[in-house]
């Protein structure tokens, strides 16, 4: 008997994994068995069956097992892989924090599923454009991007600086944890 994926199968199943910390995801490779009715939306909303789901615990739950395989993505547990719907990113950034000053200073973010993160080499910021519009955005964790809100952007541009490179071309953007984070080149800006 072939059972249909489901969210409280993997309600049930995430349940039992997360009582030993964070679950490992990117340790599990269980087969595929589906897609599910499941879509994140671009503003960070999560649809089950075309309804949003309103328990943030919940959304925060599935968010743990998120893994991306290419340019898709799924919901795994030890003993199954189910695919979702991404409008965009799949997690969120909802709040930047700064400490310091110039190169020493630290970006923070916070995601709207808990995820904190500092931009550095290994989380870095990027800004792509689309409809002519910026979209920026902070890589996670294992290969998950967060967008990162309007607010938070904003807030963003507001700590930005110029820095001319090592070719002579002048940059704005961020500086984090000794890392430059590039935004748009200073001659877009006059």
């Amino acid at each position: 008997m072939i059972v249909k994926p489901s969210a409280e199968g993997l309600i049930s199943a995430v349940t039992q994994a997360a009582k030993k910390g964070p679950p490992p995801v990117h340790l599990w490779n269980p087969p595929f068995c589906g897609d599910i009715d499941m879509r994140i939306a671009r503003d960070g909303t999560w649809f089950y069956l075309g309804t949003p789901i309103g328990r943030a615990p919940m959304v925060k739950l599935f968010s743990s097992i998120l893994k991306r395989e290419g340019d898709a993505y799924f919901l795994v547990t030890p003993a199954e892989k189910v695919g979702i719907k991404v409008d965009d990113a799949p997690l969120l950034a909802v709040d930047v924090t700064a400490t310091g000053k110039g190169q020493a200073q630290v970006l923070r973010f916070v995601t709207k599923t808990d995820d904190e993160v500092e931009a550095d080499a290994d989380h870095p910021v990027t800004v792509r454009l689309t409809n002519d519009e910026p979209a920026p955005y902070i890589h996670v964790r294992a290969g998950l991007n967060a967008l990162i809100d309007r607010k938070s952007f904003y807030r963003m541009i507001e700590l930005g600086c110029h820095e001319v490179q090592q070719d002579g071309q002048s940059w704005f953007g961020l500086w984090s944890k000794g890392q430059f984070f590039k935004i748009i080149p200073s001659a877009d800006l006059t």
